[in-house]
């Protein structure tokens, strides 16, 4: 298979799992097809988290940004979704970059499965999925949208 040209444009994706004291980012592989677990910031203020993720964005030729947003079971967005949405206006105060909210539903309890599902042990999983929630979040976002190319 002929090893594939490297594109002056990426379309590499970042995902974005915010909590109340960390924030998750993962991004995907240069083709935007898969999403892998990248960090976990420490959530210190909207300006300050807006600023590291800027600086991962630039870093990795970011195309565009998919925030995860909580919303409660009739589809309002709930309070911690709520800061989702203001994450995101801060970003987009410092970068011009494409940015979308996803629904974050189960992300965790999904990042929780697949631990289980790897062989963690119950003690270490008890750590931070921050990474892995948004990994999770971006690669539904990724597997949506190659669905509806199909």
């Amino acid at each position: 298979m002929p090893e594939m040209e490297k594109s002056k444009e990426s379309n590499r994706f970042m995902g974005i799992d915010p909590g109340e004291k960390r924030i998750g980012i993962s991004i995907s592989d240069p083709c935007g097809t898969i999403s892998r677990p990248l960090s976990v910031i420490k959530n210190i203020s909207y300006q300050e988290s807006a600023r590291s993720i800027i600086k991962i964005c630039k870093e990795y030729e970011i195309r565009k940004i998919i925030i995860g947003i909580s919303r409660d079971e009739d589809g309002e967005v709930t309070f911690s979704g709520r800061k989702a949405l203001r994450l995101g206006e801060a970003i987009l105060g410092m970068l011009d970059i494409p940015l979308e909210y996803w629904d974050e539903m189960n992300t965790t309890k999904a990042a929780q499965q697949s631990r289980r599902e790897m062989g963690v042990n119950r003690k270490q999983r008890q750590g931070h999925l921050d990474d892995v929630a948004a990994c999770i979040l971006l690669q539904t976002y990724i597997d949506s949208h190659l669905e509806k190319e199909d």
